[in-house]
């Protein structure tokens, strides 16, 4: 699989989610954690999505619990403590593993296409965030440190590109 939309995940509620449905659009791709010290990005996040969503920006959050176990929650609770905390309107997808023999395959398919530091292909943290091109090409990979609005430029310049 060279692209992104070939993966199907589950949405929050177990349903199969296609990804190919996201064809033509640039996509941010986050895995995410509600007790973790970077959770307050997901205030930059949401300002990214009302930003950009109808210039085509979409962001994916996966929920996590394999740093430190600070996604201890279900995925209703999850879904409960992004809308009533941050006012998140993007999808916050059920809650998966990113490293080890049960990683979700998308996150396989991202490590592959963009290494971390020291070109490692674990995910050392919660809120490793993936960009992507409308193509479903892996441009970029971005350590958790890395705030959402810092990579408002890499997403316009996506935006701006001409589609396929």
């Amino acid at each position: 699989m060279n692209n992104l939309h070939h993966f199907t995940v589950k949405d929050a509620q177990g349903q199969p989610l296609d990804l190919a449905q996201y064809k033509g659009k640039t996509l941010l791709v986050v895995n995410t954690a509600s007790q973790c010290g970077f959770t307050p990005q997901y205030q930059e996040l949401e300002t990214l999505y009302q930003s950009y969503q109808d210039r085509g920006l979409e962001i994916l959050a996966f929920p996590c619990n394999q740093f430190g176990g600070q996604e201890p929650g279900t995925d209703q609770d999850i879904q409960q403590f992004c809308q009533l905390n941050y006012g998140v309107s993007f999808p916050v997808l059920a809650k998966v593993q990113v490293n080890g023999p049960d990683a979700e395959p998308v996150f396989e398919f991202l490590k592959n296409q963009a290494r971390g530091l020291l070109k490692t292909r674990a995910i050392k943290w919660n809120f490793t965030k993936f960009l992507v091109n409308s193509q479903g090409e892996v441009v970029k990979r971005y350590a958790p440190r890395t705030k959402p609005l810092a990579i408002r430029q890499s997403i316009e310049e996506l935006l701006a590109a001409p589609k396929p």
